[in-house]
């Protein structure tokens, strides 16, 4: 049954059950190895291993926006990052096509590197007017390399504190790049929206807005640092990352930082990773609509 690109038809999302959705959660977070994945999803229901297989990402789908679209400019860029796990930085920079300035989106990848999911996002940005820079965590480390698997491998044998100072020394870049307005937002999938949180706690008022999408939240002292008004994305099913938000809105009350949190409706970690069947079309782009006139309104 071929699909056009690997002679493989994936199941839709109604299709999988929900404990080989979260099985592949705890596949994607690293806690089980790809083979432990399917295994234990072959061993939970019937159809399984099919559904499990569904799961895995085909990046042919993500891509909404070529590289050679007129309305933007692609190409890769170096920088120093000093503290960082090498001390360079390489990114994904995306300029709308124009004179600038333009205000500035920093897109922060998931636990594995910058993939052509992520790579598209950041072009979606840049099409709709923004200055975008996806930078590659994995850079001191050879750069992505061209699966997750690997990738997510690669990711969780680096230093976690350099890695995070490599962002926010991209955020820097970013923000003072000629083209730059200065106005900065963050958005961020996963570990990216997790980052992005942090990010928000340790620039403070270097950052204009933020938008994570189903990250881990700041515990509540560093949230008094936070300036940059948040747009935060949760999935219904995602019960490890809802489990902070509690404590999180909390906090965020409590320091008058302007905040709105969105629950999608049956959707699930992932929701705007259109590479798999975690995807959930209108959500996924509900919350990108809302996403762009968050930064319109706030880096303007």
């Amino acid at each position: 049954m071929p699909d056009g690109q690997d002679g493989f038809v994936p199941l839709t999302q109604d299709q999988i059950d929900q404990r080989v959705f979260d099985l592949y959660d705890e596949y994607c977070h690293g806690r089980m190895d790809r083979r432990s994945f399917l295994q234990a999803s072959a061993a939970v229901t019937a159809g399984g291993l099919l559904m499990a297989q569904s799961l895995l990402p085909r990046y042919a789908q993500a891509q909404t926006i070529s590289f050679t679209d007129p309305r933007i400019k692609a190409n890769y860029v170096t920088y120093p990052s000093p503290g960082g796990n090498s001390g360079m930085m390489r990114g994904y920079l995306v300029q709308p096509t124009g004179t600038g300035p333009f205000p500035v989106v920093l897109v922060i990848h998931e636990n594995r590197g910058l993939n052509p999911y992520i790579e598209d996002v950041a072009r979606r940005a840049a099409a709709e007017g923004f200055l975008a820079l996806a930078p590659d965590g994995l850079f001191p480390a050879g750069g992505y390399p061209g699966n997750d698997d690997d990738g997510r491998a690669l990711q969780a044998g680096l230093d976690q504190a350099k890695l995070r100072q490599d962002m926010l020394n991209s955020a820097r870049f970013l923000k003072a790049h000629a083209a730059s307005s200065g106005r900065l937002g963050v958005t961020g999938f996963c570990w990216g929206g997790g980052t992005t949180n942090w990010l928000a706690a340790t620039l403070g008022a270097e950052m204009q807005a933020g938008a994570p999408f189903y990250g881990a939240a700041q515990p509540a002292e560093a949230v008094a640092r936070i300036k940059a008004p948040l747009l935060i994305h949760y999935a219904e099913n995602d019960a490890n990352i809802n489990n902070l938000w509690p404590a999180f809105e909390a906090a965020l009350k409590a320091n008058a930082v302007p905040h709105e949190a969105h629950f999608y409706p049956g959707t699930q970690h992932g929701f705007h990773n259109n590479s798999t069947p975690r995807y959930q079309e209108a959500a996924a782009k509900l919350a990108w609509d809302r996403t762009m006139a968050w930064f319109r309104r706030y880096l303007a």
